[in-house]
């Protein structure tokens, strides 16, 4: 009984000296084995506890076993049900069938064959458990392209993966929007013990926080309106693989609480459930915010900072990285097309706040717009132009504009389109890229107020940090390019 060691199975009977000596036939098996007199009990259990295999007897005092079969196939659909009678016919063993038990045996039989039937039960699940998977993994995006990079920074980010892909601890990935965070824990997966198990990814920052958990953690059918189905969350689906939490800095502080219970010991609960569930994962997590500094806000958990800060990964940015460039280009550009000098230069000259990410989309806009399959510098974005930073006629001699000069252009662009839309904020997030919640968080960052772009009798915002915006946003989109939505 190898193969389903630590199994969990339900045995139900109201006899309870053949019910005790299954469950201790079973316990040598090395199961994890509950029993139960009667079928308010065994939903008491299941209410409680996942189980992987439930036997039922038929007949029993009050709700009978076929019954007590059509409760757990509506509640419990993942637990596989054998139902067991002395009374056997074809008319109850076809009924059982059609109400989703998985086999059907006749008292008395010998034991290894309700072993047998058990044995096939628990793989049936397994399979269905892992199509489920399967299906939840094709329906998301597979990034094809990987790291390239030479310059002593990604060296060292290579090495760092070399080191710490087959670790089994959780690893944060810092770095600003775009420098690649999802590219580093693909590579910390594939270099790791569960490389052909499931690599799951997930976005705080696009989805609301109640869409956030029903993601994460998973839902029962009913929990909430338009729960038409069970659904398991991204954690079951990552069991025995990777779940890859990108911007972990935007999780509300009720779901960072879920969140270090899972990690503590593997423990989760659906959406409107009760039942605990086990799972075993491990955790990469990825943010472009200072965790450290979020903390002493107050804006994220002291434990759940240290509990996926057992090792910290920094991304350099593309602009300390710029050798790394004409690698980049080729990479993007494909190897039927070419790139012009004087196009290449103004790319390594720019400053690229949007990272790779901004990198690709400029070469994307370049070739709609080349004539043929030649890159040259009318075709690259014009804003490019405003980023580059020059010394001496020479675009080679570059200075490296600091993080307040970057802070200084997104302020800038945040009130031109606010004066453009006549401070309407809706309008001024779509037009940004970005939705309302990250452009109150840009304001209160920034300090702007209301008056100060329509003038001095203008009302205030009506916002302040401590009226539920700490939570919000990320970066703005880079100012060079506004309007553009930059995708991994």
């Amino acid at each position: 009984m190898t193969r389903s060691q630590g199994a969990d199975l339900l045995v139900v009977d109201d006899d309870a000296e053949f019910r005790e000596m299954l469950v201790r036939r079973f316990e040598q098996s090395k199961f994890a084995v509950q029993g139960a007199a009667s079928s308010e009990e065994a939903l008491d259990l299941a209410q409680r506890r996942h189980f992987d295999v439930a036997v039922f007897d038929m007949m029993m005092p009050g709700m009978s076993g076929l019954d007590l079969l059509k409760r757990f196939r509506s509640q419990y659909p993942d637990c596989e049900v054998i139902l067991l009678t002395g009374q056997g016919t074809i008319e109850t063993a076809v009924e059982s069938m059609q109400n989703g038990a998985f086999n059907y045996l006749t008292k008395p039989f010998p034991l290894r064959d309700l072993e047998a039937q058990i044995e096939k039960a628990i793989e049936r699940g397994k399979l269905r458990k892992e199509n489920e998977r399967l299906r939840t993994l094709l329906a998301r995006h597979q990034p094809a392209s990987d790291m390239i990079g030479q310059s002593p920074a990604m060296q060292e980010v290579f090495r760092l993966i070399e080191r710490a892909g087959p670790s089994d601890k959780a690893i944060l990935i810092q770095g600003e929007s775009g420098t690649g965070k999802e590219l580093v824990a693909r590579a910390l997966h594939r270099s790791s013990f569960r490389a052909d198990k499931p690599l799951v990814v997930i976005n705080c920052a696009a989805l609301p926080e109640t869409l956030l958990e029903s993601e994460l953690f998973g839902h029962e059918k009913g929990s909430f309106t338009g729960a038409l189905a069970a659904k398991p969350g991204l954690f079951e689906v990552a069991d025995g693989g990777t779940l890859f939490i990108d911007e972990i800095g935007e999780m509300p502080g009720s779901l960072q609480a879920k969140l270090l219970r899972v990690l503590e010991d593997g423990s989760l609960r659906r959406i409107g459930s009760l039942q605990e569930r086990k799972v075993n994962v491990r955790l990469l997590a990825a943010t472009n915010r200072n965790l450290a500094s979020e903390v002493r806000a107050g804006r994220f958990r002291e434990d759940l900072f240290y509990r996926i800060n057992v090792m910290s990964l920094e991304l350099p940015p593309l602009r300390e990285r710029r050798g790394d460039i004409p690698l980049l280009v080729e990479r993007f550009l494909g190897p039927d097309w070419k790139i012009e000098p004087e196009a290449l230069a103004r790319l390594e000259a720019s400053s690229w706040p949007g990272n790779v990410r901004q990198l690709i989309n400029a070469l994307e806009r370049a070739k709609i717009m080349a004539d043929g399959e030649v890159i040259r510098l009318k075709d690259l974005p014009k804003e490019l132009a405003q980023t580059a930073v020059e010394s001496g006629p020479s675009s080679s001699n570059l200075l490296r504009p600091s993080s307040d000069d970057l802070a200084t252009i997104q302020r800038q662009k945040i009130v031109e389109v606010l004066q453009r839309v006549a401070c309407n904020k809706s309008k001024a997030a779509r037009t940004l890229g970005i939705d309302r919640r990250k452009l109150y968080r840009l304001l209160d960052k920034y300090a702007i107020v209301d008056r100060e772009i329509l003038g001095s009798d203008a009302p205030s915002n009506g916002y302040s940090a401590s009226a539920g915006i700490e939570n919000a946003g990320a970066d703005l989109p880079p100012a060079s390019a506004p309007h553009v939505e930059y995708h991994r």
